[in-house]
């Protein structure tokens, strides 16, 4: 039986965690940091089932996500909340396939390309070998011929040195700061603030003679993936973010097989980024709508 939603909190952090650890495929899009930081935007809100949480963002329309929980174990034909039929966004590829299987007739899925994850492996970020990270490898080695700089982890004393970064970053980017990034700006500020009470949470901070340059906000979304939810760099500084980025899965990226890098919202110019990259593979996400039973 679901229960009537209610708007995110921190005292559900455990149980939300603990059903997400069920999941069969974890997209960044259900990260509890990343529900969090944008849960004022998008107006979010959850209910716990027995055995699932569905959530549902309010703003600017009411539009139902993913339930998260054991997937494989639910007999989907049965389930009362999807007998009336709904449409659902952010759906990872694995939960469509799951209803198309046990749902037959019902199902329809359209990719949802700009909502794909995108996925690296940590050790071709930390060498950055061969020819096709050639460009990265020579912006990394000229930021760290150029600076005298330090790498350190974040921690809990370096909040309000992240918020005043992330004030000036806005000030810096402030002829593209567009609604989007102000949102973003709300979110991070929203994640940061609550950083000793949100536990799965690791970052980095360059700092260039004593003043923060840049900075990662990463959560493990499971053993053997990391997801990047914010890096910013102050572009002063040439070659800022690939050291930013080397540096982070270096000194912190070390027990993890993968980095998800998260969306580009359709966006060609974050595309464009995000595959110079190379990404290993995606983790897919559809739009799903479903039609009540006959």
């Amino acid at each position: 039986m679901t229960k009537a939603y209610m708007p995110l909190s921190l005292d559900g952090q455990a149980e939300y965690l603990a059903r997400l650890s069920k999941c069969p495929q974890k997209v960044s899009d259900y990260s509890f940091a990343n529900l969090w930081g944008w849960c004022e935007e998008y107006g979010l809100e959850w209910s716990f089932g027995d055995s699932h949480v569905w959530l549902r963002q309010t703003r600017p329309d009411t539009v139902y996500w993913a339930p998260v929980g054991p997937w494989d174990s639910v007999d989907w034909s049965r389930c009362p909340t999807l007998a009336g039929g709904g449409s659902f966004i952010r759906v990872p590829e694995r939960l469509a396939q799951i209803w198309q299987e046990t749902l037959p007739g019902q199902v329809q899925s359209q990719d949802a390309r700009e909502h794909w994850d995108y996925v690296y492996s940590v050790q071709e970020l930390t060498k950055l070998s061969g020819n096709r990270f050639h460009k990265k490898k020579n912006l990394l080695s000229q930021f760290m011929k150029t600076y005298d700089y330090d790498y350190h982890p974040l921690t809990a004393d370096c909040i309000e040195e992240v918020l005043q970064m992330q004030l000036e970053w806005c000030q810096w980017r402030e002829a593209e700061c567009d609604a989007t990034l102000v949102a973003e700006n709300r979110a991070i500020a929203r994640v940061v603030k609550d950083w000793d009470r949100l536990p799965n949470l690791l970052g980095g901070a360059i700092r260039v003679e004593g003043r923060m340059i840049a900075y990662t906000v990463a959560e493990a979304l499971d053993d053997s993936m990391l997801v990047i939810h914010f890096e910013k760099g102050h572009t002063g500084f040439k070659g800022v973010y690939q050291a930013v980025n080397q540096m982070f899965m270096e000194q912190q990226g070390q027990d993890f097989e993968f980095v998800n890098r998260e969306q580009d919202l359709g966006d060609e110019g974050l595309r464009k980024a995000k595959m110079s990259y190379n990404p290993t593979g995606f983790l897919k996400k559809c739009s799903v709508a479903i039609s009540a039973r006959s």
